[in-house]
């Protein structure tokens, strides 16, 4: 147990991040714990599929290349890895790790953290992964054992920092509020560059000083204290920054109530406070939390099919019309289960490029067999070349099908799951289950969409403008749901809790189904949250069954944010400077 405050860096927010950032975070400055993140729904249906070719798979194979030229510097400095690069197959990475450090002449220790898989208890029929997320007790203990390296299967994104926080710190299950504190540190840190300028939406501001915006982003870091508060920076010199925003966009991404559930605790996202400590430093405090759920999460993947799809260019008069004979044409041929049209809207107006006089006409399919979706779906649209509409022609030449998963969540008693570490000499440890849980009430999934705190706006003189005037936005996919954080920006403005209480009272229900017509017959939930200055709107099923599985243009919703920012809407003129 130590009381000072532990350095973890992160490395990594998907799998196909940047290469060099493990290396760069090892050489950038002094840090006692770099982190990984590689996981995420569709990276399981990925490696799921990756094993149906060869059951030896099933990991992050990137992780080892990152390894090939950092592993000796890592041990030679003393700082240890963590990270989920497991996957289906934590077992089969460590002994590549092991080989690995064999081969480089490195001695280092290396413990797994498996027991979320459970494909193999049979408790969701046709599920070509199911995993149970696991918290960070484990790694704790792995590292306290003398782990230098910890990979684990899926574990919460969190996890990786919380353990090591437990470690350092000498946490017990029952330290609530350190342990949420802890998971909001990893909340942030966990996908990489997006706490520090990457995908947000107030990018411009970064690089108002002269920075050039080719450099690359700096990956994060977290000092957490042992009270759970952390703060939030990156090493000097790098690219980006380290704000209020840019940590309030990371806090709102992929959340859903104003209760964050981990395997750990129960977090009160509405307790977070932020504060900027410095150039590049933001702190996090004030982060409360609970006993943590009864039961555990769990990632299911089904295969759901195939799919394939065309793409056409309509270009100049008639655009419509155009689509139209096309589609008469080739619809009564596609016998494929599901056929999905949509269509890049018309530019009015005399277009000085052909790229500008021209839109994109899409037919997708999708059938539980491949044979509909082959040559039964490219071949006809490829025949219509010289019988269709003028100026046919297609974006790319005919594909094949590919499958497509569905995921769904499902819950599972602690029982089922056997958290476990598998220590770096070999010895196994099953981590015991929390003793207290928390309280139904507090996860009411009312709590947060009461009636504002805020007094409605005044009768003023309103103007038209977008939305992202004042209000920044990141979005992202939760399953089949879309997350949809709107907050204010931090920028001084002597107006800014007058724009905070007018986001709380202007975006409801009625207003986000305004905002995105596709949302008009689905339930949207909002959520204020004051202490951010935000709102997260959930809209259910906007992606339908999921990324693998949308047909929309924008099946991981990552783009809604911007869209959103874009919408005209009335403001008081007198919160606009």
């Amino acid at each position: 147990m130590t009381t000072g405050a532990i350095r973890i860096a992160n490395c990594s927010g998907f799998y196909g991040d940047r290469l060099s950032a493990l290396q760069e975070q090892l050489e950038g400055g002094d840090v006692d714990i770099i982190t990984g993140d590689y996981l995420a729904e569709l990276t399981m249906l990925i490696l799921g599929m990756d094993t149906l070719r060869d059951a030896d798979l099933g990991y992050a194979r990137t992780f080892l290349k990152q390894l090939e030229t950092t592993l000796g510097t890592a041990v030679d400095k003393g700082v240890k890895i963590v990270s989920n690069a497991g996957g289906l197959n934590p077992a089969g990475l460590a002994s590549k790790v092991r080989e690995l450090a064999t081969r480089l002449g490195v001695e280092v220790k290396v413990a797994h953290v498996e027991g979320d898989d459970l494909r193999g208890a049979n408790l969701f029929e046709g599920a070509l992964t199911a995993n149970a997320y696991l918290g960070a007790f484990g790694i704790a203990s792995a590292l306290t054992r003398g782990a230098d390296v910890v990979v684990t299967g899926r574990v919460t994104d969190a996890s990786v920092v919380v353990g090591p926080a437990i470690a350092h710190h000498g946490w017990t299950p029952t330290d609530h509020d350190a342990l949420a504190g802890a998971v909001v540190a990893g909340h942030v840190i966990e996908c990489g560059t997006q706490a520090t300028g990457g995908n947000f939406s107030g990018f411009t501001d970064l690089f108002r000083d002269g920075a050039p915006m080719s450099q690359p982003l700096g990956f994060p870091i977290a000092e957490v204290a042992a009270d759970g508060s952390s703060i939030i920076t990156k090493h000097e010199g790098t690219g980006g920054a380290v704000t209020v925003d840019t940590v309030t966009a990371q806090l709102l991404y992929e959340v859903q109530t104003t209760r964050y559930l981990n395997p750990d605790v129960t977090t009160r996202l509405d307790s977070i406070r932020l504060r900027q400590a410095g150039p590049d430093r933001v702190e996090i405090s004030g982060v409360a939390g609970a006993p943590p759920p009864e039961q555990l999460k769990v990632a299911v993947n089904v295969l759901g099919g195939y799919r394939n799809q065309v793409e056409f260019v309509l270009t100049g008069l008639d655009i419509d019309a155009k689509a139209e004979w096309l589609r008469s044409q080739l619809d009564p041929q596609l016998t494929a289960a599901e056929v999905t049209w949509t269509q890049t809207p018309a530019r009015s107006g005399d277009a000085d490029t052909e790229e500008g006089a021209s839109v994109i006409l899409r037919c997708i399919g999708k059938d539980p067999e491949a044979g509909p979706l082959g040559k039964a779906f490219t071949g006809p649209a490829v025949e219509l070349a010289l019988a269709s509409y003028p100026g046919f022609t297609m974006t790319t030449p005919p594909q094949k099908p590919s499958p497509f998963g569905i995921y769904r969540p499902e819950y599972v008693d602690r029982s089922v799951v056997q958290h476990t570490v598998v220590h770096h000499d070999g010895t196994r440890e099953v981590i015991a289950d929390p003793t207290e849980f928390v309280d139904p009430a507090e996860l009411d999934p009312e709590l947060g969409k009461r009636p504002s705190p805020y007094p409605a706006p005044l009768d003023t003189i309103t103007r038209r403008m977008p939305l992202g005037t004042f209000v920044h936005a990141r979005s992202g996919d939760k399953g089949g749901d879309a997350n949809l954080g709107l907050w204010v920006k931090n920028d001084g403005s002597p107006k800014y809790e007058a724009r905070v209480q007018w986001l709380a009272k202007v975006v409801k229900d009625r207003k986000v189904r305004e905002l995105v017509p596709e949302a008009k017959d689905l339930d949207v939930d909002v959520y204020v949250l004051p202490n951010l200055g935000a709102v997260n709107v959930v809209i259910r099923g906007l992606l339908g069954d999921g990324v693998a599985a949308s047909t929309r243009f924008d099946p991981q919703a990552k783009g809604l944010g911007e869209w959103v920012r874009s919408r005209i809407v009335h403001i008081q003129e007198d919160l606009i400077q």
